[in-house]
């Protein structure tokens, strides 16, 4: 058993083999040690001029051919074939051969590399060139050891592939599995193809608090804390509406921010309590001006990103090149369950319903609540393609303008894809009378228990006051774009340190 099955056994079954990863420590600390008695200690060294990453060298192969290259990298396997040797050089963008002969790099060298470990990082200098066998790699002239590594990495054959260690030890994860570096890589890339297409539409990105005295603008259960120096509790937001609302207010036309938000919730494969969500606030339009703007920017992304509007998630493919398709939740509720709410005039009659179709529900809930449980039982996982869901009750609904001639609804939509809610939007309401009795509203819902209810912002108010013009504004979740456009099946997945229970 080499020393990497060693700690790939030691992880997942700690007991005699975690005895022999202890020995293989020491080993390679007693190498360091060497190492640092003989003058050479490898963490004294403070860097390494490289030149050319490893990607570099293979899709520019006919330019480098035949010349000098400086790479910096990982050892990620060797193949001793006496005076000649092989390795696998790893950098951050891919890995290479590189090819050591004694007659190169001197016999004094060649014995230093000899104990040299997989995992240690090193510099090479030496020529491009192709083997015999048509692979192209480096001819190594000079090496270096740069870092040492003392800890030795999983059996590379099997991987890294216990899900919990490779979330704990992300950097193991990615030095281990290529294609987790690659998601992130695409992550980034998403996160950068948004900002443009905003900047080119006249948004400004700008920073709002994360420590507030009062997390509105979603329903969700706050983090909370105390302030030792003014002495007052806090909260971690859970939405950043509120405060761009207020610069809406102070004339910033059209704004957003990206940024985490902390929700007191529940971990599963599409929750986190801390993800990154995208608002903006768009002055001077409405919900429908959302919805152009969604469906236009999912567009850019995918297209600059992936280069297609075709996205396949799980085996199932989904065509944002298409117009999405746009329905109210009575219409959705009444499609996939056959009940119609347009027919249900009272609480009673809500109740009886959800009764017959064992919709569960509580004793505070309305109407509109029961309408909203019957969506998310019956509609949800249908919407698979694209789809912007419309109209929602008010009761859910305490930021959003009414429609016109129908109060009981409010303009706002929700954004499915794969039968996720992706994106959540209104025309918002800017009736600062109006928004008083909905906070009111909400406190009662407080006092019922609902933890989850939004608290009455005097000073949100006072901005509403001073006068809000007519604004369009969304939230959108980058976590779940991510897991879509990478097809990446837990949000875990596209979070690079997730959150994780205490392994003590």
């Amino acid at each position: 058993m080499n020393e990497n099955e060693v700690v790939q056994n030691a992880v997942e079954a700690p007991s005699e083999e975690a005895e022999q990863l202890a020995d293989l420590l020491q080993i390679r600390r007693d190498k360091l040690a060497a190492l640092v008695e003989a003058g050479k200690n490898p963490f004294e060294k403070v860097k390494f001029d490289f030149d050319t990453y490893t990607v570099d060298i293979k899709e520019k192969f006919e330019e480098l051919e035949g010349k000098t290259v400086k790479i910096a990298g990982r050892i990620m396997s060797r193949r001793d074939m006496g005076k000649a040797n092989f390795i696998d050089l790893m950098d951050g963008k891919g890995r290479i051969q590189c090819y050591i002969r004694i007659n190169d790099i001197g016999e004094e060298v060649f014995e230093e590399y000899k104990k040299w470990d997989i995992g240690d990082i090193v510099g090479v200098t030496g020529m491009v060139f192709r083997t015999r066998r048509g692979e192209i790699s480096v001819h190594v002239y000079e090496i270096e050891l740069l870092t040492k590594s003392l800890r030795p990495l999983p059996e590379k054959f099997h991987g890294l592939t216990n899900t919990d260690t490779r979330y704990r030890q992300r950097y193991l994860d990615l030095i281990m599995n290529p294609e987790v570096k690659d998601t992130f890589v695409k992550r980034s890339k998403i996160i950068s193809s948004i900002r443009r297409y905003l900047d080119t539409q006249g948004f400004i990105e700008v920073e709002t608090p994360m420590l507030v005295a009062n997390a509105g603008g979603a329903s969700a259960r706050p983090f909370e804390t105390h302030f030792n120096a003014l002495d007052e509790d806090l909260r971690l937001r859970i939405s950043l509406e509120l405060y761009l609302k207020r610069l809406i207010v102070g004339g910033m036309d059209r704004v957003y921010e990206i940024g985490r938000v902390f929700r007191n919730e529940g971990l599963d494969t599409r929750h986190n309590p801390e993800f990154t969500l995208m608002e903006l606030y768009q002055a001077y339009t409405d919900y429908h001006g959302m919805m152009d703007l969604t469906e236009n920017m999912y567009r850019h992304v995918a297209e600059e990103v992936l280069g297609t509007t075709k996205i396949t998630y799980n085996g199932i493919e989904m065509d944002l090149g298409q117009p999405f398709e746009r329905i109210t939740m009575l219409d959705a509720v009444k499609k996939y369950s056959g009940v119609d709410f347009n027919e249900i005039h009272t609480l009673e009659e809500a109740r009886a319903i959800a009764k017959e179709h064992h919709i569960e529900y509580e004793e505070r809930h309305r109407k509109g609540d029961i309408l909203n449980l019957f969506f998310e039982e019956y509609a949800e996982k249908h919407l698979i393609q694209p789809t912007f869901v419309m109209d929602h009750p008010i009761e859910i609904s305490p930021l959003t303008k009414k429609k016109p001639g129908n109060p009981d609804y409010v303009e706002r939509f929700e954004f499915f894809m794969n039968g996720w809610e992706m994106a959540n939007a209104y025309s918002e309401l800017n009736d600062p009378i109006d928004q008083r009795e909905r906070f009111a509203e909400q406190e009662k819902q407080l006092a019922q228990g609902d933890e989850e209810a939004n608290r009455t912002d005097e000073d949100f108010l006072t901005a509403l006051e001073i006068g809000m013009p007519p604004t369009g504004g969304i939230g959108f979740g980058i976590d779940r774009m991510c897991m879509l456009l990478t097809d990446s099946a837990a949000i875990r997945d596209v979070l690079l340190f997730p959150t994780m229970r205490s392994e003590n």
